[in-house]
């Protein structure tokens, strides 16, 4: 397997620190508000990166951050006149949903930076003592020009950085490219004691310190969206590895921004479209699927257009499923999935993975026009569609219960719930329509649809699905 390592900005053969096993750390969510779209993105891309090396076989281990103390979260608590705390459980709660709507599935780590406080103060001690940080009235700061390798992640030459591009300028450093990695506490923000006195850590340290914590030395992946590569990454290697953690990271893997008329989405500028909303305007799946139509490393530029086709393109996807209903046991097509393995070895191309998808789905449906078999593309189908996370949800019954039950004994069934309802309606509507009763036939559709529930009329039977 070929990963392009922004560390070196090269295609390199990808091998893990130790055998069988996978070490990943992805930087999370800064809990200050609701997610915009581009927080979909990383959060599926990696996603698909781990799902496919489980795929393989190797054993992962997935950490993903949560930073819940942070200048953001600080004065979004002030604008709004709520508690950081209140801030912080509102943006919580909105991130996890949006991540389980999208079928991301769940760290095996998802450390708090407030609950790491300890770890990131015995690492500042240790750059203090090896001459790489220093104390000012409470502050402590980072000595960029201390660490010979800085700027080797972003490609950027040190002499050329400026004080304020999104590095901290402050009037106690000795050097205006210095960054914080403690702040003295200030009236009204969270504090904890500290060898300096009562403070914070800064933003970088806090994943310096967790990754160090659970994933050791020389761990196998770091992720996160491209606009991390400087300074946040930047600085998380000069941290760790001035600490004396070398190397901190192997691999440095960073996917391409989400953009809005050509402009980056940031929270900061408000210049964003809510997951949360697009999650519910456009359904889960086909949001997951827009991000995954791209390779990674690529922008993406959001529009509703793209967002509808894609809605259309996932029904097509779960369609040739339900062509073939129920479990499939055989093995899949083995050229199909030398052709997956291909795209997913080569920088993980996803997008080159969903292209594999539909050949497979296209000449699986061939095949079952011709009235032949199609297991084995079934099989590989149900393989590529597990590693994407874009498999079909089950379809659950229980928002609409009493509606279908109210419809089924409307029409005289007896009552009945959930599928055995729908099912019981199924037969109902052929045998109207048997007896050419088009009214009733049109009465059962009409009504599973006012529910959410569609009826498809397909060579192989009736089959249903939510809408």
């Amino acid at each position: 397997m070929r990963i392009f390592n922004t560390l070196g900005r090269t295609l390199q053969t990808f091998e893990p620190r130790e055998a069988g096993k996978v070490a990943m750390y992805v930087c999370g969510a800064t809990v200050q508000s609701r997610p915009h779209v581009g927080h979909g993105r990383y959060a599926v891309v990696f996603d698909v990166v781990r799902r496919y090396f489980e795929w393989l076989g190797y054993d992962v281990t997935y950490v993903r951050n949560i930073t819940d103390v942070d200048d953001k979260i600080i004065d979004a608590a002030g604008e709004m006149g709520v508690s950081i705390q209140e801030v912080v459980d509102m943006a919580d709660t909105a991130f996890h949903w949006a991540y389980d709507q999208l079928n991301v599935l769940p760290p095996d780590i998802e450390p708090r930076a407030t609950e790491h406080v300890a770890e990131m103060i015995e690492m500042i001690e240790r750059l203090i003592d090896r001459g790489h940080a220093y104390e000012a009235n409470g502050d402590v700061y980072f000595i960029v020009r201390s660490f010979p390798d800085y700027g080797s992640l972003s490609g950027r030459n040190i002499d050329d950085l400026r004080s304020g591009e999104r590095i901290e300028p402050g009037e106690h450093k000795r050097d205006p490219l210095d960054f914080a990695v403690w702040k003295a506490a200030k009236p009204g923000e969270p504090s904890w004691e500290s060898p300096w006195g009562p403070g914070r850590p800064g933003w970088h340290i806090e994943c310096s310190a967790m990754a160090h914590k659970y994933l050791g030395v020389g761990f196998d992946i770091h992720g996160g969206g491209h606009d991390l590569v400087f300074p946040h990454h930047e600085n998380e290697i000069a941290q760790a590895e001035a600490a004396g953690h070398v190397p901190f990271v192997n691999y440095w893997m960073h996917n391409g921004l989400l953009n809005l008329s050509g402009e980056k989405m940031s929270k900061s500028t408000g210049h964003v479209i809510d997951l949360v909303e697009g999650i519910e305007k456009y359904t889960p799946g086909a949001v997951r699927l827009f991000y995954l139509r791209t390779h990674y490393r690529k922008p993406v530029e959001f529009s509703e257009e793209a967002l509808i086709d894609a809605r259309a393109s996932l029904d097509r996807i779960w369609a040739f499923r339900r062509r073939v209903p129920g479990p499939v046991e055989d093995i899949p097509l083995a050229a199909a999935m030398d052709s997956f393995r291909e795209a997913m070895e080569d920088d993980l191309d996803n997008a080159g993975a969903l292209a594999v998808l539909f050949d497979v789905i296209r000449e699986g449906n061939r095949r079952l026009d011709a009235g032949e078999q199609a297991v084995p593309w079934v099989a590989a189908y149900e393989e590529i569609i597990t590693v994407l996370g874009l498999a079909e949800p089950a379809a659950a019954l229980d928002d609409v219960a009493d509606q279908v039950a109210s419809l089924a004994t409307d029409l005289g069934l007896k009552p009945v719930g959930g599928e055995s309802a729908i099912a019981a309606m199924i037969d109902l509507r052929a045998e109207a329509r048997g007896k050419k009763d088009w009214a009733t036939a049109d009465r059962i559709r009409d009504g599973l649809a006012a529910v959410g529930i569609v009826l498809e009329d397909t060579p192989d039977g009736v089959r249903w699905h939510r809408g």
